[in-house]
């Protein structure tokens, strides 16, 4: 699949289409006098400035790295959401502050039957314009594309507010345009909320794709020589490009030599097979099975302690009498006296024993 292609084919459709709505919506909408008609079309305008955004913003973050930007340019995508947010609030904005003043200097709009069927089909357009960026979207992983979604189905339902307005002055002849003006307004400025949010999260930071670090520790599972798999980490830097860490544990008895080949054959796999780039480390599992009480042990003290997620990297060095092993310590939870009371435990049980202890955190949580 051309990735490039598809947000590209997806958004020229979205441009013709909202530009047909605005032509439309403009032209009965000074027709027929009424605000939240020629509102809904300045809020078509705005939708397709969006996906131009969305094209401009694809084929820049498709440029190659560089010595300034080393791992290339693919968070530009998620600024470009970032700017369909402002667009999108910008344009409930100016239309709250138009449906303001319908209210405080009310006319008398007039709907006729080619009016009402104008909005209808404008309605039925922004359906199916939501489902092609919705499927676009979901496609080739394009937040631009997903929150172009969210609008159009967003306007849809403004557009059907426009009918209430309609209605309600052909049956009782109530003006509620400005009203309804006021209301879409809002409704467009909390969708430029949710998308602004939703574009800035990647960037700040957002919890690990499940899915992916399954599909990783799946595959890394799959050499002989790995005994578990813990550390993953993983740093996004535009939907095609992920660089990771993780790290294996492996037999004491290997060799640099052969634990040389793993990490590079791992590296490899991954990367063909989930897309991710990875530094691989390791750690050393005891091949006998003399310290497994000690590790028993350890296993009593964490299930006491619900802020413990898990435990990993065990491992006791028999000539120095040092047990190093990893807690994973829920997000927020004191993590230093967590591991001070455990180690104080251990202690308490193995007084001949140094305890070695390094706390992480679980990045998928």
């Amino acid at each position: 699949m051309d990735r490039d292609h598809e947000i590209v084919k997806a958004s020229v459709i979205g441009i013709a289409g909202n530009m047909l709505l605005v032509a439309f919506k403009l032209i009965i909408g000074f027709a027929s006098h009424s605000i939240a008609i020629i509102l809904d079309g300045v809020n078509n305008a705005t939708d397709a400035i969006s996906s131009v955004v969305t094209i401009i913003g694809t084929k820049l973050s498709q440029r190659n790295p560089d010595k300034a930007h080393p791992f290339g340019y693919g968070r530009i995508e998620y600024l470009t959401s970032v700017v369909i947010a402002f667009i999108i609030l910008a344009a409930g904005l100016v239309s709250l502050r138009e449906s303001v003043v319908k209210i405080i200097h009310p006319g008398m709009p007039s709907y006729s039957t080619v009016t009402i069927i104008v909005i209808i089909v404008a309605i039925m357009a922004k359906v199916a314009l939501g489902f092609v960026f919705k499927h676009y979207g979901d496609k080739t992983h394009s937040e631009s594309l997903i929150a172009s979604g969210i609008d159009s189905n967003y306007d849809a339902v403004l557009s059907a507010g426009t009918l209430v307005v309609a209605f309600a002055q052909n049956l009782w002849s109530v003006n509620i345009d400005g009203v309804v003006g006021v209301i879409i307004s809002l409704v467009v400025c909390k969708a430029g909320i949710d998308v602004l949010r939703d574009s800035l999260a990647p960037i700040i930071g957002t919890p690990e794709d499940k899915h992916l670090v399954s599909k990783i520790e799946d595959e890394v599972q799959k050499f002989p020589d790995v005994h578990g798999v813990n550390d993953v980490v993983l740093d996004n830097f535009g939907p095609n490009k992920v660089i990771g860490s993780l790290c294996v544990k492996v037999p004491d008895d290997l060799t640099a030599k052969q634990i040389g080949e793993l990490t590079r054959n791992i590296a490899k796999g991954v990367e063909k097979e989930c897309n991710v780039s990875l530094t691989v480390g390791i750690c050393t599992d005891n091949t006998t099975p003399t310290f497994e009480p000690m590790k028993d042990a350890l296993d009593g003290i964490i299930k006491k302690e619900p802020k413990i997620l898990g435990m990993h990297a065990f491992y006791v060095d028999e000539e120095t009498k040092t047990c190093y092993f990893d807690l994973v310590i829920e997000l927020g939870a004191d993590a230093d006296a967590i591991a001070k009371s455990v180690v104080s435990q251990m202690t308490a049980a193995y007084p001949g024993f140094a305890f070695d202890i390094r706390t992480d955190t679980d990045y998928a949580e």
